[in-house]
C-alpha cells in the first residue's frame, strides 16, 4: 500500500496553532480559548502524579468536601433510577424541583421567584456562570471583579470577548468593599459586577452595609451584578449571609447562582442552578441548550431531598469545619513568618506569608516538593501575592493537623 505522507504526517501543537512537521499551519485554534488553565488545576494534577508515583500527598489545593454525600440524598436518587428517571425532561429543570428551589429561595435568601421562569437548573455554579455571562456580556464590555477573588469567572468573562477590570480589597482593610474605590473602576464600558459571597479565597462574609452599598452602585450606574452564593450556608460565628437579589431593585438586574456542591457534599454531582428575572434567564437559558440542553435528571430528585429533607448534616459538616478553621488558624499563627486571619465563612485560610523572602508561587512548589501538602499561591486569585490558599475543608481534622505540622517542619528548613 501506498502511503500518504501528507495524512500520516504527525502535527505539532502551539497555543495558537497546530503545524505539520514542515511548518505549515493545519488549522487554527479559536483565539477565545486561554493559554492556561487554572493554577488550582495545575497543581492538582502535578500533586496527582506525585501521589500515582507513590508519595503520600495531603490536598488543600482543591475546594473539595472531605465528607461523603448524605445517604438520605443518595439513596432519593437511587430510587430515582429505579422509578425511571433517566430521560429527557424540562430544558429548565424538572419542575418540582424549581418549585423546591424557589421555596427555599423565599425562606433562605428573601428571593422571589416563578419557578416556571425564574429558576434554571444547571450543571454546577460554573455552567450557570459561563451561560450568564456568554449571554450577557458582549466584546469590550468590562466587568469589575474583586481581587484576591475567584478568577475562573473572569476566564470566563474574557472567553466572551469582556474585560475583567478589578477591584483590590485591602488586607490591612480586613478585605472591607469600599464603595469609592469601586466607583473608582466604573466606566461608561462597564456593564457587571461578580461578587463571591462568601469569598473564595479571602474567607470573608460580606455584611448586610457591604452588600447594600454594592446594590446602591449598581442601581446608580445601572449595572448587572452576577452573585456567586455557593458558600451561602458555610457560616461561622454567628455572621450571616445576605442575598444581593433579595435588595430593592435588584431583582431584575441581578443573576444569582447557587450549587449543592459545598453544603451538602456533592461536588461530583455537578448540581446548580440560576436565579434570575424571566427577561434575563429566557437569553440565559439560551447558552445552555447550546452546550447541554439539561441537567442530568435522576439527580435532580436526590437534590429535592436534600433540599426538603432534615438539614442537620449541614449543620454537622459545618460544625466540623468550624473547628478544622480553628486549628489551622491556631497552628498556621505559630509558624514563624506566617499570619492568618480568622475565616467568617467557606472552607478557606489565606494566610499571609509575605515575611518569607520568596514568591508564594516558591513557597507553594517547596511545600508539595518538600511537606508533600499541594497548597495554591494567591497569585492565582489575582491581587494575592504574599499569601497561600488552603483548603481547611479538603480533609479529616487528623490529616490537616498531620500538614499543618509538615507545613511548619518544611518552613523552618527552607529559611
Amino acid at each position: 500500500m501506498v502511503s500518504n505522507s501528507r495524512l500520516e504526517s504527525k502535527a505539532i501543537y502551539s497555543f495558537e496553532n497546530i503545524y505539520n512537521l514542515d511548518g505549515r499551519v493545519m488549522r487554527k485554534v479559536a483565539k477565545r480559548i486561554p493559554h492556561k488553565i487554572s493554577k488550582v488545576f495545575t497543581i492538582f494534577e502535578t500533586a496527582n502524579n506525585m501521589e500515582r508515583a507513590g508519595a503520600d500527598i495531603i490536598h488543600l489545593e482543591l475546594g473539595r468536601p472531605s465528607f461523603d454525600t448524605p445517604s438520605h440524598i443518595k439513596e432519593a436518587t437511587k430510587v430515582a433510577i429505579d422509578q425511571g428517571y433517566v430521560h429527557y425532561d424540562e430544558f429548565l429543570g424538572l419542575l418540582e424541583f424549581r418549585e423546591v428551589l424557589a421555596e427555599k429561595l423565599k425562606r433562605d435568601n428573601r428571593i422571589s421567584v416563578d419557578p416556571n421562569c425564574e429558576i434554571l437548573v444547571t450543571a454546577g455554579i460554573t455552567q450557570g456562570a459561563f451561560a450568564a455571562i456568554m449571554a450577557l456580556i458582549d466584546e469590550g464590555d468590562e466587568v469589575l471583579v474583586f481581587h484576591p477573588g475567584y478568577t475562573p469567572h473572569e476566564a470566563k468573562v474574557r472567553f466572551a470577548g469582556g474585560i475583567p477590570v478589578p477591584v483590590v480589597l485591602k488586607e490591612r482593610d480586613c478585605y472591607t468593599l469600599d464603595p469609592s474605590a469601586i466607583e473608582k473602576r466604573i466606566t461608561s464600558k462597564t456593564r457587571m459586577i461578580i461578587f463571591v459571597n462568601p469569598s473564595n479565597p479571602l474567607g470573608r462574609v460580606f455584611s448586610e452595609k457591604e452588600v447594600s452599598a454594592l446594590a446602591d452602585i449598581a442601581i446608580k450606574h445601572d449595572l448587572l451584578v452576577l452573585t456567586d452564593e455557593v458558600y451561602e450556608y458555610i457560616l461561622y460565628d454567628n455572621h450571616k449571609h445576605h442575598s444581593i437579589a433579595a435588595l430593592p431593585e435588584m431583582k431584575d438586574r441581578t443573576i444569582s447562582l447557587f450549587a449543592f456542591t459545598k453544603a451538602y457534599a456533592m461536588d461530583g454531582w455537578r448540581l446548580g442552578y440560576v436565579a434570575a428575572s424571566k427577561e434575563l434567564m429566557e437569553h440565559v437559558q439560551k447558552v445552555t441548550m447550546l452546550s447541554t440542553t439539561h441537567t442530568n435528571v435522576f439527580i435532580q430528585k436526590g437534590a429535592i431531598e436534600a433540599v426538603r429533607g432534615s438539614q442537620e448534616c449541614v449543620k454537622e459538616m459545618v460544625k466540623e469545619d468550624k473547628r478544622r478553621r480553628d486549628l489551622a488558624v491556631k497552628k498556621l499563627n505559630k509558624i514563624e513568618g506566617i499570619r492568618c486571619a480568622r475565616p467568617e465563612g467557606a472552607i478557606y485560610a489565606f494566610p499571609n506569608v509575605s515575611e518569607i523572602d520568596f514568591s508564594s508561587e516558591r513557597i507553594a512548589e517547596y511545600l508539595l516538593t518538600e511537606a508533600h501538602v499541594a497548597s495554591v499561591p494567591g497569585t492565582a486569585y489575582g491581587e494575592g501575592e504574599g499569601h497561600l490558599r488552603i483548603c481547611f475543608g479538603a480533609v479529616t481534622y487528623k490529616r490537616l493537623e498531620s500538614a499543618l505540622d509538615r507545613i511548619g517542619a518544611a518552613l523552618m528548613k527552607f529559611k
